[in-house]
């Protein structure tokens, strides 16, 4: 049973650390929500630490030129964790060997930037499908194409034994009032499929040794108790706090905002409703983080 408040103000007394998802809780892919901007500086403010714990497949260093970009300020958050750092240290460690066939887009090459954490890392090369040991996915060619054109290509790679590194779990995401489909997507149409899929985004642990290996670097020592998880995915953010056992903060006007009923706030049937489909357990619901 979860308990809708009206502001995080009300509980975050009970937390130092926040794990934030970005995209649908702190903006929408074009502009930043003032009022969650608000609260996440009103919890700095009073010592607390914001991660910026992502799916995105970027590297951190991109994620926060991105954000930045888009206006949100540097003094609401405090450090970032991203899925894309997390799946880089595995790839670079060979989780799906030396020759990859990259499924993304232009932009995301910086996926295969160096990381000097990665100790005898990989030398890595884009091949051609047919020539590959393994496929990384950061996302779509098209992000707005069925999943399923992809079929031809995966069914090649599922025959070769391939295995899919996915550096973004989410299945879509909304960019303003347009949902997009992501990396996640492809993962599951491949798995279906009979391939193999590897993640290391929320829900999954990778993740989440990145996050705490964050606050570690920052000199924060927290207790799991004294951590909140945030966001509007129920399958991401929220099972994922669920697996850590940290308490979570289930952002309803997101992804699910009508699922919920969601116009300022949940609608309490709709969202007990949606959280016993999902099966998943959200300590805390808000409409929209303020």
């Amino acid at each position: 049973m979860t308990t809708i408040i009206d502001s995080l103000s009300e509980v975050s007394d009970r937390y130092d650390v926040l794990y934030c998802d970005l995209w649908g809780c702190l903006h929408d892919g074009y502009t930043p929500f003032p009022e969650a901007v608000a609260a996440l500086r009103a919890f700095r403010d009073k010592g607390g630490f914001v991660l910026l714990l992502t799916n995105s497949p970027r590297p951190r260093a991109d994620v926060a030129r991105q954000i930045g970009k888009i206006g949100v300020p540097r003094d609401c958050w405090d450090s970032i964790a991203s899925s894309g750092d997390s799946a880089r240290a595995a790839m670079f460690r060979g989780y799906v060997g030396r020759k990859v066939w990259f499924v993304g887009q232009p932009q995301d090459q910086s996926f295969f930037a160096p990381m000097e954490v990665v100790p005898d890392a990989v030398e890595l090369e884009q091949v051609p499908l047919d020539q590959a040991e393994g496929i990384v996915c950061t996302g779509p060619e098209d992000p707005a194409a069925d999943p399923a054109v992809m079929r031809p290509q995966f069914l090649m790679a599922k025959t070769r034994g391939l295995k899919l590194l996915c550096a973004n779990p989410d299945i879509v995401v909304d960019r303003g009032e347009t949902r997009e489909w992501c990396a996640g997507a492809l993962a599951q149409l491949y798995t279906e499929m009979g391939g193999e899929s590897l993640y290391f985004g929320k829900p999954h642990a990778p993740i989440y040794e990145l996050a705490r290996m964050r606050l570690a670097q920052a000199g924060v020592d927290c207790p799991k108790s004294r951590i909140l998880a945030l966001g509007d995915g129920l399958q991401t953010d929220i099972l994922g706090a669920q697996g850590e056992e940290i308490d979570s903060l289930f952002i309803t006007g997101g992804l699910l905002r009508e699922e919920t009923g969601t116009r300022r706030q949940p609608d309490p049937d709709k969202l007990a409703a949606t959280l016993n489909t999902a099966n998943v357990a959200a300590t805390w619901s808000i409409g929209f983080l303020r």
